[in-house]
């Protein structure tokens, strides 16, 4: 057996949001669902997630250097460094969002799961789906330590 695990989450919980400028909400977000790290620099998937859910209002459908481009804009926008700018890091922060179920991706354009909110990405793929085979996963370790326990 390899210790390599077949899916992972980070979930942390924050105080309730309250008076967030949007980008420090997105922020938040990326840190709740285990995207972003606290005190990392290098926080440009806040960025590409914004993109993506502006894009999302209008049902757009993005290629990846068309996502730079407004991550870019969006940075200087901010007085945000350039930063994680690279066309090799854009893609890896946009496989890590289809990892995690939130992004997908056709015809190498991106777009929010299904074209859907991320409240209802996070219902359907996260809290119903990946969560209940985690947790399920956890409590047949637990049953093998017990079944140890009265051998």
């Amino acid at each position: 057996m390899k210790d390599l695990p077949l899916s992972e989450i980070t979930l942390r919980k924050y105080e309730k949001p309250a008076n967030l400028e949007r980008r420090e909400l997105v922020r938040k977000i990326c840190l709740s669902l285990g995207l972003l790290q606290l005190g990392d620099s290098r926080d440009i998937i806040v960025d590409i997630l914004m993109i993506l859910i502006d894009a999302n209002k209008n049902k757009e459908r993005l290629l990846g250097e068309e996502i730079g481009k407004r991550v870019k804009e969006n940075r200087k926008k901010y007085s945000l460094p350039d930063k994680g700018l690279a066309e090799s890091n854009i893609r890896r922060q946009l496989k890590r969002l289809r990892d995690s179920m939130i992004v997908d991706k056709s015809e190498n354009k991106y777009f929010l799961s299904e074209h859907s909110n991320l409240k209802e990405i996070f219902k359907n793929n996260i809290e119903k789906f990946v969560l209940p085979q985690i947790i399920e996963r956890v409590k047949e370790y637990l049953d093998e330590l017990d079944k140890e326990k009265t051998v």
